[in-house]
């Protein structure tokens, strides 16, 4: 019999056993990649809203937001509190022979929390899923007799194959095989997308498109569609019977100071909206969409086509049974209001910011809990720089605006105890994702943390991130 590794021996590891183990049976390139940072080369004991606790006892604020995963923070206490009820009470975990009383209570809030008739949801197990979900229910609406499906030249929507031959981010740079009828418009252009759909439109005026799958926030780029652009596109959509699709898996739950970012404008309902990331409270691996009922009732609503679209885990107790806590966390705690709160903090901080480091800082986006902080590539690295770094890197046509971005991210934390990261979609940026649960006292410790750095000035920050790379870098070998 094998030697198998038991729970209490992997909670012992040590980082090195860790790498050692990812290398031989995970990544190599992973330990490559994320054991050169700080954050790679230590381990976490535990964790409890904002704040991370490593095993050496160093307390460490995560402001990553668990990129959108944790708008709750870590171990939300009603969230725990929810899941240890269910397993005390030895709740059924997964049957499709039985129907489960929480998918039906959580199909029931969903419906009575979003505007319109958006009633009918299904919960898989990702954002990408759910988008293919959303994707399938609307091709299956027209019945396969359209065969194109938009989305925009900045799309994020997942890195499966159906979801990523909608992704326009240079983050999928490979050439992976797409799903056919796929075209692409520019963010917020409204007469890019008319021009789109006249490219699928015959002599006849009949439209080819079944779907359009739209960002009304984009959580990668921090870029917002105007009230003007979506109000025309739900009309065109409508006037046309496209399903429209909004993609909300970063942005639900408040995190852009509405429960739905698209839920700041009246009157505005798409067919069909995605979620995933924060619908779990940080513990459960859960998504959902969730579709106007005449979508559904004539994609699937009858007995023939009662399973055609189904998962594994369909049915899933305590995913959903998380969820449900999660959302009325969400709503009785007032996540859009708190998000509201932390923006206004985050936006006259880092327009302060800016202002003071203007050499360094080229401008800041976001909104609510979420922002970013575009940094400034001048003409050339320093020599300095250049001579330290490998030749495949130095072919990246980004490599100085993520050297740059990554000596702030390594700095912050080797020097300050604070996570972020970096987004990857066209333009590279430090992102500000606070959970919801941080307050004035996170961001303020931020906000100076971030002055500090910035205040080194290129060279230094990208001489010492350089070598502190080349440095773990031997030691990981």
């Amino acid at each position: 019999m094998p030697e198998l590794l038991t729970l209490d021996q992997a909670e012992r590891l040590s980082i090195e056993q860790v790498h050692d183990l990812y290398g031989k049976y995970v990544s190599r390139s992973q330990v490559s990649l994320i054991g050169t940072f700080g954050f790679g080369r230590d381990l976490v004991e535990s964790a409890q809203g904002a704040w991370i606790t490593l095993r050496d006892g160093r307390a460490i604020l995560d402001f990553t937001g668990g990129v959108g995963v944790l708008n709750h923070g870590h171990n939300h206490p009603r969230v725990l509190a929810a899941r240890d009820r269910y397993r005390e009470r030895r709740r059924m975990e997964v049957h499709k022979n039985y129907f489960s009383p929480y998918v039906a209570a959580l199909s029931h809030n969903l419906a009575a929390l979003l505007p319109g008739d958006l009633d009918v949801s299904y919960f898989p197990n990702s954002g990408a899923e759910a988008v293919e979900g959303a994707v399938k229910l609307a091709y299956k609406y027209h019945g396969g007799r359209r065969g194109t499906v938009l989305h925009t030249d900045i799309a994020f929507h997942g890195k499966l194959m159906g979801a990523g031959s909608l992704t326009a981010s240079p983050e999928i740079h490979f050439d992976f095989p797409r799903i056919p009828g796929t075209d692409s418009f520019a963010y917020a252009d409204l007469e890019s997308f008319r021009l789109a759909l006249e490219r699928h439109t015959d002599g006849r005026g009949r439209s080819d498109v079944y779907a359009v799958v739209l960002e009304p926030f984009s959580a990668s780029s921090l870029r917002e569609c105007p009230a003007e652009f979506l109000y025309e596109v739900r009309r065109l959509c409508t006037e046309q019977d496209i399903v429209l699709v909004f993609d909300e898996v970063y942005t639900g739950w408040g995190k852009t100071g509405e429960l739905f970012h698209f839920m700041r404008h009246p009157g505005l309902v798409p067919d069909v909206l995605t979620t995933s990331k924060s619908f779990g409270g940080g513990k459960s691996s859960i998504s959902g969409y969730i579709t106007r009922e005449p979508v559904f009732r004539r994609a699937y609503d009858n007995l023939g086509d009662a399973t055609l679209h189904s998962t594994t885990y369909y049915g899933f107790g305590e995913e959903t049974a998380t969820a449900l806590e999660a959302v009325a966390v969400a709503v009785e705690e007032d996540f859009p209001g708190r998000a509201r709160k932390l923006g206004e903090l985050l936006s006259a901080g880092l327009a302060d910011l800016a202002a003071r480091h203007s050499g360094l800082v080229a401008s800041v986006a976001g909104q609510g809990a979420l922002h970013g902080v575009y940094l400034r590539q001048g003409p050339s690295l320093p020599k300095a720089v250049r001579d330290l770094i490998p030749l495949s890197l130095a072919k990246d046509p980004q490599v100085t605006a993520k050297l740059l971005t990554g000596a702030v991210i390594a700095a912050l934390y080797r020097d300050h105890g604070i996570l972020t990261f970096f987004g990857s979609n066209q333009r590279i940026a430090l992102i500000v994702s606070p959970p919801l649960v941080a307050g004035e006292e996170e961001v303020q410790i931020f906000l100076r943390a971030l002055d500090d750095v910035l205040g080194r000035g290129v060279r230094r920050l990208l001489t010492d991130f350089v070598r502190e790379k080349v440095s773990a870098a031997k030691a990981v070998r």
